[in-house]
């Protein structure tokens, strides 16, 4: 009795200190107790397998094996669990796939747990259909899914573009009376707006209020971006009021996307408000959170300040990033400055700092507004990897301007290198073509803009 107590305690030292990372403690425990007389069992080993596997690597996980074995006690079920979920963690599909063949061989019967485990790897690497095969064969051994498995099944499907199938998933679930929780409607929702739904994501979540699984922070924040990233700032802002009405507590990241919503629908009165709350709540400010306040600042148009903050950002041991410069770049071209913004840009480059296509973009699209046309197509061409609002936005400035040949150059190698380029930006040049009397023009852009369309729904 003495001696089982005595291990048990074994574990829960060993336990204890595994958790802080402190795995050389963990030996001298381990070394220690054997030469009290204190022999260890499966679960100390199982203990030490674990944290190898999470905090140094596979192979150190395998050696414990080997020492477990020596020691005369054979692996379990629990101990191939944790090989396997170390294995996934770090997207080893071959070594998790000769792990469950060894469990197999070894006659240790696979529990749901590590189906669960190798559906969620298939996963990880892209292949759904594998994942789903787990899944039968999980069923086909007369094991019982439970909510993880089908939370697992829901992100998975969302994770690899299958949303609407796990969408479908949930409402079979629900006919058949399983209750979901409030993890499978926040990994639903995440799917939906990450595949831009978010009509469906707003309605899943009025459907949350309705169940007694009430949305958590999590939710709200996950439909607030998703509102802010389609430019749905109303709906984006009422679901970040809704949530403060309700008592949720928000982090840095709250704060700054409900912040960056108000500032790009102009009320930059309500955005301070909320900035200043978020200090007097005592949330430590971040790069994204003074990125947030630097930007503010320039939409106010007071640079100094603006200024000031990024000099108290590094005297915090933070360093600028892309961002703040393409923040910066933003608010001189706002308040006129396009000279200071074009050193400032050109400064960077020389440093080598890392402007982003955000940065880019900014820079372009501000030299079109204020008339440098010259100077903006020059900076286009030398931009060496250009995104989809980079094509829309030269396109709808070269409109602006009245130069829609070049706007219809440009379209045309989007059109034909799969690009995708705002449909106002489309109308925009159909419309210029036809009324500058380039009806061939319009005419070839049309059919190559409907030809897009359909190769797209394929």
């Amino acid at each position: 009795m003495v001696g089982g107590l005595s291990t048990r305690l074994l574990n829960i030292c060993i336990a204890s200190v595994c958790k802080t990372q402190q795995l050389q403690r963990a030996e001298v425990l381990l070394i220690d107790a054997i030469r009290l007389g204190v022999l260890p069992n499966v679960v100390t080993y199982n203990t030490l397998v674990d944290a190898y596997c999470r905090f140094v690597s596979m192979d150190a996980a395998l050696g414990v094996i080997h020492r477990m074995r020596e020691a005369g006690i054979s692996p379990d079920v629990i101990t191939y669990n944790s090989l396997v979920a170390g294995s996934t963690r770090k997207r080893f599909l071959s070594v998790t796939l000769d792990l469950f063949d060894e469990m197999l061989r070894l006659s240790i019967h696979p529990d749901r747990w590590s189906y669960n485990t190798l559906m969620h790897c298939f996963f990880k690497v892209g292949k759904p259909d594998e994942a789903y095969k787990v899944f039968q064969n999980l069923v086909l051994s007369e094991l019982t899914p439970g909510q993880d498995t089908f939370n697992i099944l829901i992100n998975g499907l969302c994770k690899n573009g299958y949303v609407i199938h796990g969408l479908m998933l949930f409402r079979n679930l629900q006919r058949h009376g399983v209750v979901p929780e409030l993890v499978t409607y926040n990994l639903l929702i995440d799917g939906l707006c990450k595949a831009g739904r978010w009509r469906a994501a707003k309605t899943m979540l009025m459907e949350l209020l309705g169940t007694d699984e009430k949305p958590n922070a999590i939710t709200y924040t996950t439909v607030m971006k998703c509102c802010f990233k389609f430019r749905k700032y109303e709906q984006g802002l009422e679901i970040f009021l809704q949530m403060a009405n309700q008592g949720h507590t928000f982090d840095g990241f709250g704060y700054c996307t409900a912040v960056g919503g108000l500032v790009k629908i102009g009320k930059i009165e309500e955005a301070n408000q909320w900035m200043h709350r978020m200090v007097k709540n005592g949330i430590g400010l971040d790069l994204v959170s003074y990125n947030t306040l630097i930007n503010l600042l320039c939409r106010e148009g007071r640079l100094d300040a603006a200024y000031t903050v990024v000099e108290e950002l590094e005297k915090c041991g933070l360093e600028w990033d892309a961002y703040t410069h393409a923040i910066i770049i933003d608010g001189l071209c706002r308040a006129g400055d396009i000279e200071g913004a074009q050193r400032h840009f050109d400064k960077m480059k020389v440093l080598g700092l890392g402007l982003n296509r955000v940065a880019w973009n900014c820079m372009i699209d501000r030299l079109f507004k204020a008339g440098y046309i010259n100077e903006a197509m020059k900076l286009f061409k030398t931009m060496e990897t250009k995104d989809d609002f980079t094509y829309s936005s030269v396109v709808h400035n070269l409109c602006k301007v009245g130069r829609f040949r070049s706007a219809y150059k440009i379209l045309l190698s989007c059109l034909e290198s799969g690009s995708k380029i705002l449909k106002s930006a489309q109308k925009a040049v159909l419309s210029g073509l036809k009324e500058s009397g380039y009806r061939k023009d319009a005419k070839k852009l049309k059919s190559k803009i409907l030809m897009a369309r359909v190769l797209a729904r394929y």
